[in-house]
């Protein structure tokens, strides 16, 4: 039987490869900006409602309403705060496909901020994974399954945007290869360091995770969706929705 650490690191790096994918196909392929859009779009209505029906609602099961709550907002606030002090340093539109994306030229340490931005997307989406398979049940495949789905127009959108902005294939694959590796390590870590915790620890964790996946999609893979999919946004965010919705109901 595969212990569960290898199991939880496993799963954190097929999610992780999906940006690897993306970026791939953006870099190889010249993929029509409205076809990222509505990727990015499905991709986002995929993860709000793993969010609510999986995520929001076994935190609640395990820990009650105020250990979730109290982890919902921190996890918000510390990724807005993050994300602010990022966007200071070049990182604000590191999910822009277009030529929205600073180039190191124009912005000194803009890559490294870019490459720091996508990594704070990448770790509470990964630790999720991780604490899913601490219910000993297996690991959701709902979470998986989403964050998978949504990390393809990630790779997507930002492999085109720093194509644009310059920046060399070795610093796309590298930044998001290394993402993929860490988000493997983040699922791990997140399994070894709260097994054995309290049912209330575990709600907030996951709380605090799905709070920084949401403002994340708010911040930053909506806006992107909306520019250029405008009317049809809204739409294809729904068809997303509605699919993670069918898939938690079947697993």
């Amino acid at each position: 039987m595969i212990p569960g650490w290898l199991q939880a690191g496993g799963w954190g790096l097929v999610a992780g490869l999906a940006l690897v994918i993306g970026a791939a196909v953006s870099y190889f392929i010249a993929v029509p900006p409205r076809l990222i859009a509505a990727i990015m779009a499905f991709g986002s209505g995929v993860l709000i409602s793993a969010l609510a029906f999986d995520l929001m609602d076994e935190a609640y099961a395990r820990g009650g309403f105020a250990a979730t709550a109290l982890g919902f907002l921190g996890g918000a606030l510390v990724y807005t705060g993050a994300n602010w002090a990022l966007e200071r340093y070049g990182a604000k539109h590191r999910k822009r496909s277009g030529q929205h994306q600073s180039s190191e030229a124009e912005d000194q340490g803009s890559g490294l901020a870019i490459a720091v931005g996508a990594l704070l997307d990448g770790i509470p989406e990964s630790i999720v994974i991780g604490v899913s398979l601490l219910s000993g049940r297996g690991v959701s495949l709902v979470a998986v399954i989403a964050i998978f789905l949504s990390n393809i127009p990630e790779g997507l959108s930002s492999a085109a945007g720093m194509k644009q902005a310059g920046r060399s294939a070795t610093y796309i694959f590298g930044v998001w290869g290394g993402i993929a590796l860490v988000s493997g390590v983040a699922a791990l870590v997140g399994y070894v360091l709260f097994d054995g915790v309290g049912p209330d620890v575990i709600a907030a964790t996951t709380g605090v995770a799905a709070g920084a996946i949401l403002a994340m999609l708010v911040d930053t893979m909506i806006p992107e969706a909306f520019e250029t999919a405008h009317n049809f946004a809204g739409l294809i965010t729904v068809a997303g929705f509605l699919a993670a919705f069918a898939l938690s109901k079947l697993q």
